[in-house]
Formats: C-alpha cells, structure tokens, sequence
C-alpha cells in the first residue's frame, strides 16, 4: 500500500511540473515551417510528409504556414517567429548579405522557378521591348536585382520600366492587362 501511495504522489507531482506529461504528443518538438509562396504543387514533399507522418517519425510537430507576402518568410525566422522558410537561394543570399542571421540547411527544389513572362498578345518579343512597360514583381530587392542586369545586358535601367509589386496577383495581374510582364 505504501509503495502504491508513493508511486500515486510521483505520478502527481510529475503531473503538476510537467501537465504535458500524459500528452500523446508530449514528446514532439514543435517546429513552424512558413512556405514561400501559398500552397502549390511545389510544395507536395512537405505535405506528402506530413500525411504520411514522417515528421513525426523524426519527432516533430510541424506547423506549416503559407505568408502573407511572399518576401515574409525569411524575415519571420531572423525575428524568431518561425523556425525554418522556403526562400529563393538568390534572395536568401542577398539577405544574408544585408545582415539576416539565416543559413541555408536544404534544398526542395534544385532548380531556378523565376522567370519573365509576357501575355502572348503583348507584342512584347525581346528584352528590348520591355522600355516603357511595367513589370510586375512579387519578391522585392531580389526580382529588382534580376531584372536590373537582364535590362543593362540589353541596352535599358530600371527607369525604363516601371516596376509593380503585385505580391501574389501575378497573373492575375498579366491577364488583366494592369502590368506588361511579370517577373
């Protein structure tokens, strides 16, 4: 009886400092993972991974976050808000290189996704032609900088387009004709 009563007050004091003691998922460390872009089929590993329950295999209680604009994610881990980010390798360097304490553990995808695109009635053929139209852009400094060396490699700057930040309306914003190009 007395063992019994011993065991019985273990049990509740270790209840009282720890109320996640008898919690299924007490030993799960919790982790948040902010995408770069809302949910699309380049994100199927992480989901397929998630339904399938590896992370939890490996001890983790993923949080998957889609943001609100596309440049959040990295800011989020530099502030502490989120523990890892799908970012773009060139805006993740440029970040660094402005002070972001963030370092690049994996790769989901091994290939560039960015690229300038036209509507197929825009008359717009070359880079050249781009002098005068607007551009619209999602991810700030890093499409700035792309499009910067791509218009001095043809002969325009900068101030021979007008740039947009449209965020996540990029086709939107293409097929309504409110932009030129996206980048």
């Amino acid at each position: 009886m007395f063992k019994n009563l011993v065991i019985f007050f273990f049990l509740i004091i270790s209840i009282l400092i720890n109320p996640n003691c008898l919690a299924a998922t007490s030993h799960l460390k919790p982790l948040t993972l902010v995408l770069d872009w809302f949910v699309n089929p380049d994100h199927a590993p992480i989901f397929v991974a998630q339904q399938q329950g590896f992370f939890k295999q490996q001890g983790l209680d993923v949080k998957i976050i889609s943001p609100a604009d596309p440049s959040d994610p990295p800011k989020l881990v530099a502030a502490g808000k989120a523990d890892l980010a799908l970012t773009y390798q060139p805006q993740l360097v440029m970040q660094v290189s402005q002070g972001l304490p963030l370092v690049r553990i994996a790769s989901l995808i091994d290939t560039p996704l960015d690229c300038l695109a036209v509507n197929a009635a825009s008359h717009i053929y070359s880079i050249a032609d781009l002098k005068g139209k607007t551009i619209g852009y999602s991810s700030g400094a890093i499409d700035q900088a792309t499009l910067k060396i791509m218009l001095e490699h043809h002969g325009l700057s900068l101030n021979d387009v007008k740039l947009i930040n449209v965020r996540y309306g990029l086709t939107q914003a293409l097929m309504a004709d409110k932009v030129d190009a996206v980048t």
